[in-house]
This record gives C-alpha cells, sequence and structure tokens, in this order.
C-alpha cells in the first residue's frame, strides 16, 4: 500500500474517545512525565496540579480529544500527524517513541509519536474553549443541531475558494480532513474544485447529509489507517476497505464503474470519479 502523510480526522479521535470514556471515568492521574520537552506543557497552571485529580469524562472538539479533570483541569491531546494514544493497562506499551506517559492508579495512558508534533497540553477547563487549538474550529458536524443551513452560513465565509479546501478549513467545519473530504465530496457528487459560491442550495443539502453518513460510517469502522493510526486498544482503522474513492487511483467507481483519478486541488491529492463528480 502507497503510505500517505494524513494526520488522524474525527473519526479517528471520536473513535479513541469513546474506548476511553468508557474505561476511564472515576481513575485518577498519579503523575504526568514526557521525554521530549514540546509534547507536554502546562497553561494557567502547573503540571503537579493534576495530581490526585479524577478524570470525569472524555470529550472531543474537532480533532482534539480532551480530558476532563475533576471539573477544574483539562488535557487536550492532539495526535496530529502521528500520534498514538494506547490504554496501557499492564505498562508494557513504552517504547523508542513514547513521549509522554500520563500514570493513573489504575494503568496508564501512553502517548507515542513518531515525528513528535504531537502535544498535549493542560489548562484550566474554563479556558478550553479559548485554546488556539479550538478556538477557530467550526460546528461540530455530528451534533443534532448541525444543518445544511449551518454548513451555508459557514460556506459562505469562503465563496471564492474551492470547496474542498473549505472542508479542509477547520472554521467550517470540525474534524474533516483530507480523507473524509475526498469521500464527502463524492457521496454528493460534487467536484472538489468547484468554487463555493457556485454551490447551489440542493449541492449544499447533499453536503451537509453525506458529511454526517461519512464520518458516522468511519466511526462504526474504527477508522482509517494508512500507516500510524491505532485506536486507544492498539487496533487499525477498517474504513478504507470501503472507501469509495480514497487510495483508490485507477480502481472503477462504486458507482460508476470510471476509474477514479487523483488530482491536485487545495494543495493536497485528491481523489474523485471524473463521471460522477463532473462539472
Amino acid at each position: 500500500m502507497v503510505h500517505y502523510g494524513t494526520m488522524p480526522e474525527l473519526p479517528e479521535v471520536e473513535s479513541i474517545r469513546r474506548q476511553l470514556d468508557a474505561v476511564l471515568v472515576g481513575r485518577r492521574l498519579v503523575d504526568l512525565t514526557s521525554s521530549w520537552p514540546k509534547t507536554l506543557v502546562a497553561r494557567g497552571t502547573t503540571l503537579t496540579a493534576a495530581h490526585g485529580l479524577a478524570i470525569d469524562g472524555v470529550d472531543r472538539r474537532g480533532k482534539v480529544l480532551i480530558l476532563g479533570l475533576d471539573g477544574h483541569l483539562a488535557l487536550l491531546v492532539h495526535l496530529r500527524m502521528t500520534g498514538q494514544l494506547l490504554l496501557d493497562e499492564t505498562g508494557e506499551l513504552e517504547g523508542p517513541k513514547t513521549r509522554c506517559v500520563i500514570t493513573m492508579d489504575r494503568g496508564a495512558l501512553v502517548f507515542n509519536d513518531q515525528r513528535k508534533f504531537g502535544r498535549l497540553v493542560l489548562l484550566p477547563a474554563s479556558l478550553v474553549a479559548e485554546d488556539p487549538l479550538l478556538a477557530r474550529m467550526g460546528p461540530e458536524p455530528l451534533e443534532t443541531s448541525f444543518s445544511a443551513q449551518i454548513l451555508s452560513d459557514h460556506l459562505r465565509r469562503h465563496r471564492s475558494i474551492s470547496v474542498k479546501a473549505a472542508l479542509l478549513d477547520q472554521s467550517t467545519v470540525a474534524g474533516i480532513g483530507n480523507i473524509y473530504a475526498d469521500e464527502i465530496l463524492f457521496a454528493s457528487e460534487v467536484n472538489p474544485a468547484r468554487r463555493c459560491d457556485q454551490l447551489k442550495r440542493r449541492d449544499i443539502e447533499r453536503l451537509a447529509t453525506a458529511i454526517v453518513a461519512v464520518l458516522s460510517r468511519a466511526i462504526n469502522a474504527g477508522g482509517s489507517t494508512m500507516r500510524d493510526y491505532r485506536d486507544a486498544n492498539g487496533a487499525q482503522g477498517n474504513y478504507l476497505e470501503e472507501a469509495a474513492v480514497f487510495a483508490r487511483t485507477g480502481q472503477p467507481c462504486r458507482r460508476c464503474s470510471a476509474s477514479i483519478i487523483k488530482v491536485r486541488v487545495a494543495g493536497r491529492g485528491t481523489h474523485l470519479c471524473p463521471s460522477c463528480q463532473s462539472r
């Protein structure tokens, strides 16, 4: 398989969130340690302030995990390109790629990151929404309030750029990256290079429906693994086995049998069906 450089997107992070939220609530933090100085930082507090606090929930905003600590502090986890947040119940998962260990009264969370781009940020819970990673994020596509009208309002801010570029902008919709942008655009039969101001109302309605459907299917499949992504239990995601266009260059379209092509849109490799997504 060809290796693509892509960071975990909403389905991958949501898969981890669900796994951790089911088992971590009530466990107390004993220690936070890091072997790489930029991986773990504290803002508006100190790392030792988290010692003894209980995890009261695991949330997500876009591609960022949020561990709540006694309603007082929060630990943001951004996997970036190669980050892995693994649940270690045996104390045997630390290795040469381990950058941070969150020791709990039962087990630990091990953060592996080959390229060292991932970040863990401890900060007061009241400051989470103001964090630079989160402040610009658009609507959450899996919330019941998400709608075609909300999507239209956010796309209107990007009238002169391609719809692919708009979907990759986290201020449009939180959590969508290159894999699922391609899948969403195929599902909605919209050409990725089309400008946002060329979209009709029916296009936006199809896009909104496809966003929810594609992301939900990907979560059910455990996300996508191209190379580095693993869920909290160390398993790979299976979505790419059923992907419609992404990483399927030259293969027949699952809808019309035309050959999937790969072009460059918004500076990113972009997969599409030239028949289903014709201009």
